[in-house]
C-alpha cells in the first residue's frame, strides 16, 4: 500500500445489481470515498444519487425494520437494518451481516445492562439491506432498535431515520456530519429523525421532526411509547 499512489476496492455481490468502488488511498494519504454503479446489459453506470437505492421497502412498515442515515466517504446513504429476534430453547445464535459481529454482542450488553432490555438469550439475526457494508459506530442506535422493534412485534414509522453511536453507559455518543445526514433524510421524504442530543441542529429544519436524545433508555421509551411512533 505505501508502494503505489492509488488503492481502490471494487466490492459486491454476483447475485446484486450493484457494484461499489471504494478508494482506500490517493497519494496524499488514506481516504474513504464510495462510489456506486448499476450493473446494466452495457455495462457500469454510475448512479448520480445512491442515497435511497438499498431502500428495498421505502413506503412500508414492518417489525424489525428501521432506516439509518449512513455515511461512506463523501456521501451520506439511507440504509435500512432489519433485525429478528426469537425465542430459543439452545444456546442463543447471533448473526450479523454487513457489519461488524463483536459490536453486536457488546450493544446487546449495554441496552441489558443500561436500559433494562435483555434479548441475550434470544435468536439474534442482524442484516443490512442490499448487501452493502456498515463501518462506522453510528449504526449502533439502528441496530438496537430494530432488535426491540422485532422483539416487541412493533413497527416504526416508515418515514423516521435514526443515527448514533451507544457508549459503554448507555449514552447516545454524537456522529460526524450529522447536518448533511438529516438534511439527507429531509430531502428523501423521511418526516421524523432521531438524533444525539451533541448533533441537535442549531436551527429548525423544515419539513421535518428532529427528535434528540442523550441515553439509550430514553430513546427506547420516546420510540415505543409514544403512540405517534409505533405503527399498530
Amino acid at each position: 500500500e505505501h508502494m503505489v499512489d492509488c488503492v481502490l476496492h471494487f466490492e459486491g455481490q454476483s447475485d446484486l445489481q450493484y457494484r461499489m468502488l471504494r478508494v482506500v488511498k490517493n497519494r496524499f494519504g488514506a481516504v474513504n470515498e464510495l462510489s456506486v454503479f448499476d450493473m446494466t446489459d452495457q455495462g457500469l453506470k454510475e448512479v448520480i444519487n445512491p442515497a435511497t437505492i438499498f431502500l428495498d421497502r421505502y413506503g412500508e412498515a414492518v417489525a424489525g425494520s428501521v432506516v439509518m442515515v449512513s455515511r461512506n466517504g463523501v456521501r451520506p446513504f439511507l440504509v435500512e437494518v432489519q433485525a429478528l429476534v426469537s425465542e430459543t430453547k439452545t444456546t442463543p445464535r447471533q448473526l450479523i451481516l454487513g457489519l461488524e459481529y463483536n459490536r453486536l454482542t457488546l450493544l446487546l450488553t449495554i441496552m441489558k445492562e443500561q436500559a433494562n432490555v435483555d434479548i441475550l438469550e434470544h435468536n439474534v439475526y442482524v442484516n443490512i439491506v442490499g448487501g452493502l457494508k456498515i463501518t462506522e459506530t453510528a449504526s449502533d442506535l439502528a441496530v438496537l432498535l430494530a432488535c426491540v422493534s422485532s422483539l416487541k412485534n412493533h413497527p416504526l414509522p416508515h418515514d423516521m431515520a435514526v443515527f448514533g453511536e451507544v457508549g459503554l453507559s448507555g449514552e447516545i455518543r454524537s456522529v460526524p456530519n450529522a447536518q448533511e445526514r438529516i438534511k439527507e433524510a429531509q430531502k428523501n421524504g423521511f418526516k421524523t429523525v432521531v438524533v444525539p442530543k451533541v448533533n441537535q441542529p442549531k436551527q429548525p429544519i423544515d419539513s421535518i421532526k428532529v427528535i434528540v436524545v442523550e441515553y439509550l433508555y430514553q430513546v427506547l421509551q420516546i420510540v415505543f411509547e409514544n403512540d405517534a411512533l409505533v405503527v399498530n
